[in-house]
C-alpha cells in the first residue's frame, strides 16, 4: 500500500514531489526547508530557518497522523557545517524524549538559497 500525504499547514512543494508517502506503517517525508508556509519566504538566519523547517516537518507528520515522537530517522542537510551546534540546540527542543537516528551533512547548495533542509522517516505504531 502506498498513500500520498499532503499537509495544508506546510509550504507547497517547490518541485514535482509530495510532502510525504506512506508505505505500510512507514512514512517517508520530503525534505523541509525553513520556508514560511504563508508566503514561501525564508526567514533570516540559521536559527529561524531551523525552527521553521522543524515546524514544517511537524505539519507533515501531523497530516500523516504522527508526531515527532514517531520519527525513527532524520537526515539534516546544512549549507554550512559551522551551524551544527546552533542547529543541534534547536533540534533537541523538538525531539525531547526520543531522539531518532540522524545523519547531518554539509551540502553545496539547497533549494531557494535555504540554510537547512530536514527529512524524516516515521513509523505508525501498530
Amino acid at each position: 500500500m502506498k498513500k500520498t500525504i499532503h499537509a495544508d499547514k506546510a509550504p507547497a512543494a517547490v518541485g514535482p514531489y509530495v510532502h510525504a508517502v506512506q508505505a505500510g506503517n512507514m512514512v517517508f517525508t520530503s525534505g523541509q526547508l525553513g520556508l514560511d508556509p504563508k508566503d514561501g519566504t525564508l526567514p533570516e538566519g540559521i536559527e529561524a530557518q531551523t525552527h521553521q523547517a522543524l515546524k514544517n516537518l511537524g505539519a507533515v507528520l501531523e497530516a500523516a497522523g504522527l508526531g515527532y515522537e514517531d520519527v525513527v530517522r532524520t537526515m539534516v542537510f546544512l549549507d554550512n557545517m559551522d551551524d551544527f551546534a546552533a542547529v543541534n540546540e534547536i533540534y533537541a527542543q523538538y525531539f525531547k524524549d526520543s531522539a531518532p537516528a540522524r545523519s547531518c551533512v554539509e551540502v553545496a547548495k539547497l533549494p531557494k538559497g535555504g540554510l537547512i533542509e530536514i527529512e524524516a522517516i516515521a513509523v505508525h505504531k501498530d
